[in-house]
This record gives structure tokens, C-alpha cells and sequence, in this order.
């Protein structure tokens, strides 16, 4: 079994035979308690070519203290890290091998740097002696087991780890007492990665921007291809939002590819976005579970007792339970799968040599306003369609299509909006609107077949329909409201105004 701390730290430099300065009295530390000294012994585990470390990653067997185990830590925010631990064994635990997987793809995950730590531990507490804080100074001897060039080092450091529950403003208070006494924040985020950086390893720095189109795509790519790897290890981890935040990123890759056909070669391209496609169908069928959940569960709230016939709230907690399990699986299959590892593979040749066409050298503001001003008229082709059918179910379709492609104008602008500026931020957020509009009657599209669904087995049971033909009333009335809203909406949005720099 594994659990998980968050981790909120700063780490300074420290001079040999340092010591910590009194921080009695910081933001209502009244007193520091000596806490002993721990001898620590950690041997850090990652690919033969670093890609844990590449992406602030720590994988570590470590014995001594009261956590020894195998500590996996994940970035969250600068200072701040998800500690999932493990318990003592021989080899990496399956399941912390697994939340790196997308790193690692199969590479076999191998010793490289010893950290031998004694590590001299004070705690802050309050008036009342409940832990603010541990501070502590670690005196580190590292050891790099392969490939380095220096070999080893030696430092000293000093930590502050926020106690669980803490308020983060505390650690600044710290902060600004440590400075005054000369203290400086650490140049690396880790001790791995310092110990990496003292015997000779440097992360391969990310290409800068050179205000070319070419430059701000492939830019937007790599902060894409980013999120997509950090939330992969958050599905695994079953985080609250974790599946919406992926699929997000694979639609947002996969857009850029369509929008920006004249940056970037569509025979390259659209193989790779059909695989996106893919991928994003997968994880959806977890994410529309859920989501579906939340609104007929909502809607249910709302309807009086009195109209509430048959087991109702016992029928559809059965419905989501088999639908989440049946996706929850799959799911993870998908993140295991040959296929989804080709996939990334491809993604990281495709920014190693991107298949750049001529406009990606020229100037990136002409370049993105162009191809933002043909997706926003797409758009307006299609919302105009959608407006000029009758209700019904060709126009659900139509203006499910234009919701597609509402969602494509939008990561257009929002991807811009670092070279247009104010402009294309103002038309993103406009067309966002429109895109809630559309998405709202599509989920109410998709809210009605699910609910017929669960009637007819309801029936079949024995059970009464009539709440659930209730419910699929309320969801016809919302989508036709949600017809009569449009027209005003797509009004703000149907002007894109002067996108140009």
C-alpha cells in the first residue's frame, strides 16, 4: 500500500558547521524543540538517460528516519511536491513504477546517485506545541553510481518543510527572517538534482521563443506535451479532475495541428492528431460518466419528494457505480497500452524535428492572426447553420458541430494571446461563452438518451418511469433554452475585431 503527503519545503545554502538561526518569535513560533539527529541513507532510482530528473522527478529508496520506504515525488508548484510512499522492498514498487510509466515508456528504471544525509531536526511549534514547521540542517555526502564526472560532492543545506495543514504564508515569514540572517535559497529544487549538477549533468534547457510563427506553436506544443505527461501520472492517481485536465491537453495538441497547417505540415501532423483523437475518445468515456453523473444527480436533487417514484436515487448511484468501475479500467488500460506509449513517443519526435513549412519563419503576430480569423469564420458558418434549422435532431447535430469548432477558436486564441495580446484574449473568453451555450445542450442531448435508457430498464424491473420521464422533460426544456440563448451570445463573439500586434 502506498500514501501520499503534500510536501511544502524551502531549501537554503549553507556554509559548513552551519547552523539554524534562532526563529523564536517568526509568525507565532514560540518555541523551537531540538528533534535529535537522523542518519539518512537514500539511493536514487531513474532511466539510464535521466528523464526522471529532466522533469524535477525523484524516485528513492531511502532507510533511516521515521518514513524510510520508497518515496516517489511528484512536482506540484515551485516548493511544493506530492510525496507518494511506499514500503520497504527490493525492487521499485510496481505501482510507483507505474505514476512514471509516460516517462520512462521502458526504460528500466536503474540506481543512480547515493545521498548519505545526517540530518540535525528542529521543530517550530506554536504556544500550544503544535508543529508549524521541521527545520533542519542536513549535512549531504552524494555519490553518483553511473555516468557522472565528478563523482561525488558534499554541501550543506538547510530545510523548512511546512507541517501538515499549515498555512503556506508561514514558510514566508521564515523566508524573510532566514534572508536577513544571510541566508540564500537553494540554486536547485532537490537534493537529487544538485547532487546531478555537482558531478557534471545539465538539463537540456528549452528552446526560446525567436518571434517567428514557427517558434510560438511549437512553444505551445511542448507546454501541451508537458501537461499531457503530468496529468497522466494524476489519472493513475485517480485525482479529482485529473481525467478533464488530460483530455484537455490532447485536444488542445490536436487543435494546434488544424489551426496552424501552414506552420506545421499536416502529413506529419495528422497521423499524430488521429492518434490524439483517439486517445481523448478513451479518456472520455470516464470523463462524460462522470460528468453525466454530476447533472442527472443534480437534477434529481431539485425534483420534489413527492415526485420522486420508485428507488430513483438507488437506480442511477448503480448506474454510475457500473459505468465508473467499466471506465475507471479502461481507462488505465489505455495508459498501458503499446499504442498510447507510440503515441508519446511521437509527440517527442515531432519537437525534436518538427516538420516546419515556410510560413513558420515569418512574423508569428500575421501568421496566428490569420489562421484565428479563418477558424472564427468557420465558426460563424456554423452557428449560423445551427440557427437556421429547426429544432430537432439536425440541429442537435449542427450545433454540436459548431461547438467543436467553437472549442477549436477558443485554444486558437488562447494560444495567441501571448503574441495579439489583449485582442484575441477578449475574443477567447467571448467565444468561451458560446462554447458553454453549446456544450450545455449537447450534454442535454446526451443527458436524454441516458435517461430513456435508464427508464426502459427501470420499466423492465418493475419499477415506475415517471421520475425519469420527468427528469427528460427538464432536459428538453433546458436545450430549447439554451436555443433561445445562442443567437445573443454568438452576437458578442461574432466580431473578432483587429487581431494584428
Amino acid at each position: 500500500m502506498a500514501d501520499t503527503k503534500r510536501e511544502i519545503e524551502r531549501k537554503y545554502e549553507a556554509g559548513p558547521g552551519a547552523r539554524l538561526p534562532d526563529l523564536t518569535g517568526v509568525r507565532g513560533t514560540a518555541a523551537v524543540t531540538d528533534e535529535g539527529v537522523t542518519e539518512l541513507d537514500a539511493v536514487y532510482y531513474d532511466t539510464e538517460d535521466l528523464r526522471l530528473a529532466a522533469a524535477s522527478i525523484t524516485l528513492r529508496r531511502r532507510t533511516g528516519g521515521a518514513d524510510a520506504g520508497w518515496h516517489l515525488k511528484l512536482p506540484v508548484a515551485p516548493g511544493t511536491r506530492d510525496e507518494i510512499r511506499a514500503p520497504l522492498e527490493d525492487g521499485v514498487p510496481p505501482f510507483l513504477a507505474a505514476l512514471v510509466r509516460a516517462r520512462t515508456r521502458g526504460a528500466e528504471l536503474v540506481p543512480q546517485v547515493r545521498l548519505r544525509s545526517r540530518r540535525d531536526v528542529r521543530h517550530l511549534r506554536d504556544a500550544g506545541g503544535t508543529p508549524l514547521a521541521e527545520a533542519s540542517t542536513d549535512t549531504v555526502r552524494a555519490e553518483r553510481l553511473t555516468g557522472g564526472r565528478g563523482g561525488t560532492a558534499e554541501w550543506t543545506e538547510i530545510e523548512v518543510e511546512l507541517a501538515d495543514g499549515g498555512d503556506p504564508a508561514f514558510l514566508e515569514a521564515v523566508d524573510k527572517r532566514l534572508r536577513k540572517k544571510g541566508l540564500t535559497p537553494s540554486s536547485a529544487p532537490s537534493k537529487l538534482e544538485k547532487a546531478l549538477r555537482e558531478t557534471g549533468w545539465r538539463p537540456a534547457p528549452d528552446p526560446r521563443e525567436d518571434g517567428t510563427a514557427g517558434g510560438r506553436v511549437l512553444a505551445h506544443l511542448r507546454d501541451q506535451v508537458r501537461k499531457l505527461l503530468t496529468y497522466d501520472a494524476a489519472v493513475r492517481r485517480d485525482l479529482p479532475d485529473s481525467v478533464h485536465s488530460m483530455r484537455v491537453a490532447t485536444r488542445r495538441l490536436r487543435s494546434a495541428f488544424r489551426t496552424y497547417r501552414k506552420v506545421l505540415d499536416p502529413a506529419v501532423t495528422g497521423p499524430v492528431g488521429d492518434e490524439l483523437r483517439w486517445l481523448a475518445h478513451e479518456l472520455g468515456v470516464d470523463r462524460d460518466q462522470e460528468v453525466l453523473a454530476e447533472r442527472l444527480t443534480a437534477r434529481i436533487d431539485t425534483v420534489p419528494v413527492t415526485l420522486l417514484l420508485g428507488p430513483v436515487r438507488g437506480r442511477l448511484r448503480a448506474w454510475a457505480a457500473t459505468g465508473r468501475a467499466t471506465a475507471r479500467h479502461r481507462t488505465l488500460s489505455v495508459l498501458d497500452s503499446e499504442r498510447y506509449a507510440t503515441l508519446l513517443d511521437s509527440l517527442d519526435a515531432l519537437l525534436a524535428d518538427p516538420p516546419l513549412r515556410p510560413a513558420a519563419g515569418e512574423d508569428a503576430g500575421t501568421v496566428l492572426a490569420k489562421a484565428l480569423l479563418k477558424e472564427h469564420r468557420r465558426l460563424a458558418g456554423r452557428v449560423d447553420r445551427a440557427l437556421a434549422l429547426p429544432a430537432g435532431h439536425d440541429r442537435d447535430v449542427a450545433m454540436h458541430q459548431a461547438r467543436k469548432t467553437a472549442k477549436r477558436v477558443r485554444y486558437a486564441a488562447e494560444s495567441a494571446t501571448p503574441v495579439l495580446g489583449k485582442p484575441a484574449k477578449r475574443l477567447g473568453k467571448r467565444v468561451k461563452a458560446v462554447q458553454k451555450v453549446l456544450g450545455d445542450h449537447q450534454d442535454s442531448v446526451v443527458a436524454r438518451a441516458t435517461l430513456r435508457d435508464i427508464a426502459v430498464h427501470a420499466h423492465a424491473a418493475g419499477e415506475t418511469a415517471f421520475t425519469w420521464g420527468l427528469l427528460h422533460g427538464q432536459e428538453e426544456a433546458s436545450a430549447a433554452e439554451r436555443e433561445r440563448e445562442l443567437p445573443a451570445v454568438w452576437a458578442k463573439a461574432a466580431r473578432p475585431g483587429r487581431l494584428r500586434t
